[in-house]
């Protein structure tokens, strides 16, 4: 951490619309508060399937609650997400894994990329309701954050790599020891210690318990 800054890491997935939320809220910060931001992709399959987590669509009402709170923090944080009735549906069918096995392998190799490539994910996804785990629409959300054709391609290519693989695993393996069950999930290294955030609607919290 560059001198006295505090360390936060996003744990993220391009999958979930809260994710997003935080990401552009903590994008914003970062220029305000003594923070030193740092992404971390990771999987939140992968991140379910170890806490026996469910969806929270799976509860109807809690469905219901969801797609009017989206709506209300989307305005909020004029984040351009557009929920439809059908979203969750649209979750459920959709893989994120090798988008965001792509997304680990241009932070691997070109990690500058980072934050405009994840941010056109969710652009896709959230608000132009694109498919995103198929190579060719992989390919045109890496052009349309700037990433030429051949590191679009050399991206595609290392997803199927065991480095790739394992990093991610890696990290997704780190927000599990953080005590991560769902995602955005944001650590702050204040302290000595590591301080778990769940959701997109902490920052309050989180400004004060890094003294902020």
């Amino acid at each position: 951490a560059r001198m006295g800054r505090t360390v936060v890491e996003l744990f993220y997935d391009v999958i979930s619309p809260y994710s997003w939320l935080a990401f552009e809220a903590l994008c914003r910060y970062q220029h305000i508060w003594n923070i030193d931001l740092r992404f971390r992709p990771a999987f939140l399959g992968g991140i379910m399937q170890q806490t026996g987590n469910k969806p929270p669509a799976m509860l109807p009402k809690r469905g219901e609650y969801m797609l009017k709170d989206m709506k209300r923090m989307a305005k909020y944080y004029q984040v351009p997400l557009r929920m439809t009735p059908d979203a969750f549906q649209q979750i459920m069918n959709t893989s994120s894994l090798t988008a965001m096995r792509f997304i680990t392998a241009i932070d691997m190799t070109h990690p500058q990329y980072l934050e405009p490539l994840s941010r056109e994910f969710w652009m896709q996804f959230w608000s132009q309701h694109e498919d995103i785990s198929q190579p060719e629409n992989i390919m045109a959300i890496a052009r349309k954050a700037g990433l030429s054709a051949e590191l679009s391609q050399k991206a595609l290519e290392m997803t199927s790599s065991p480095p790739v693989k394992d990093r991610l695993k890696d990290t997704t393996t780190e927000a599990l020891k953080y005590g991560a069950f769902g995602m955005p999930a944001v650590v702050a290294h204040y302290d000595g210690k590591p301080h778990l955030f769940f959701g997109s609607d902490r920052l309050e919290l989180l400004g004060s318990v890094i003294g902020e």
